[in-house]
């Protein structure tokens, strides 16, 4: 469970509070006992996608970088093949 301060004490002693949160804590900053805000460190960087792959939801692409661009040469049906072929249905 994360602790809570009050706007009053949190303005008293705000460098303490810092080195809290510095050390990853996370704190609910309340006003007369009403959560206002939640005082913790910021996200790390790239952290909702490392997030995402450190819960197996998503995975990093296998390849990199943009393919090759498609030309269609006034085949009106050509565009349609392409897709099915990298969807693997023909």
């Amino acid at each position: 469970m994360r602790d809570s301060v009050g706007v009053a004490e949190l303005r008293q002693n705000l460098s303490r509070y810092l080195r809290r949160v510095e050390r990853g804590e996370r704190l609910l900053v309340t006003d007369r006992n009403r959560p206002v805000a939640e005082l913790g460190p910021p996200p790390s960087a790239g952290g909702a996608l490392d997030r995402l792959i450190a819960e197996g939801r998503v995975s990093r692409p296998a390849r990199r970088g943009l393919p090759e661009p498609l030309r269609l040469d006034g085949d009106p049906y050509a565009l349609s093949r392409a897709l099915d072929e990298i969807r693997g249905e023909r």
